[in-house]
């Protein structure tokens, strides 16, 4: 079983095709700026693959909360014409086969859950930091949407009288935090680097991010108590993360001695192409198919 497998992003669509659980003709384009340009697109795209590799679904990864139920995609994204209708029917109607859609960070937990991190694991936090805090829980090997569909918009925890998570567990937010005090532009790893040489700035910044990741990692664990938290995004890779992250929570686990673990961390395995690879498990979970076929 073949198929196409999308990845809607709000300056590129990411595409290529999954068989026997591995991506091959691979390719992008800037995403369209009005709808029917991406009907359009989109539409072209799933011809020519059916042509060429005979295709039997299309699984797509989409910003913004996905309703599985009426197919329509609610909440916000840097794409405000895909919003409030039944885009899932209508793709449907144009491809004349089975589309399957599902939220990028959900996406992202599925193929951690399928082929990587979390293989073979039912009770999993997946956490991105990016330029927010996103994220999903999985129970009982499957997404949890949510009564309002938020379910997994880690962001939005509060970890002060005034900050979110998103704003305080970001290595971009720490970049940010860090020029606005030194005017000085550098990246995560620079920071890192400089608080371990001893530069006071960089220390007191570089506290603030993993005291809040482990902060949130820890409230987390206890209120789900998953096998694992998989953490993703572009810092999930830094060497550095994870041993840090550890030293903050074993500080906490002292602190509160009646917490009677430590959670377990682990970094992510698929990186650009979690969202292909996770929207083909939704389609499996979707239509009970098998897309490693």
């Amino acid at each position: 079983m073949s198929l196409l497998t999308i990845d809607v992003g709000g300056t590129s669509i990411k595409y290529a095709l999954f068989r026997k659980g591995a991506l091959s003709q691979k390719g992008s384009f800037p995403t369209p700026t009005s709808l029917t340009a991406y009907y359009e697109v989109l539409t072209e795209l799933v011809k020519n693959y059916e042509q060429l590799y005979q295709i039997t679904g299309v699984a797509i990864s989409s910003p913004g909360a996905v309703n599985k139920t009426t197919g329509a995609i609610e909440g916000a994204s840097a794409l405000p014409y895909i919003h409030h209708f039944d885009i899932r029917g209508e793709l449907e109607a144009r491809f004349v086969l089975p589309v399957s859609m599902e939220n990028d960070a959900n996406c992202a937990a599925l193929a951690e859950l399928k082929f990587g991190a979390a293989k073979g694991m039912k009770d999993v936090i997946f956490m991105v930091l990016g330029t927010g805090v996103g994220g999903a829980i999985v129970i009982d090997g499957k997404i949890r949407h949510g009564q309002h569909l938020f379910g997994g918009e880690l962001g939005f925890m509060l970890m002060d009288d005034t900050h979110s998570f998103s704003e305080l567990g970001t290595a971009i937010g720490m970049a940010n935090r860090y020029k606005a005090r030194t005017g000085k532009d550098l990246t995560g790893e620079a920071i890192f680097n400089l608080a371990h040489a001893g530069e006071e700035i960089s220390q007191e910044e570089m506290t603030v991010f993993l005291f809040n990741v482990a902060k949130g990692i820890f409230n987390l664990a206890y209120a789900f108590d998953p096998e694992c938290i998989v953490i993703g995004g572009g810092v999930s890779q830094a060497e550095w993360l994870i041993p840090e992250l550890e030293k903050e929570l074993q500080k906490m686990l002292n602190k509160f001695r009646i917490a009677p673990f430590l959670p377990v961390i682990k970094a992510c395995q698929y990186r650009n192409d979690a969202n292909l690879v996770g929207a083909a498990v939704d389609f499996q979970q979707t239509f009970k198919a098998k897309v490693s076929d």
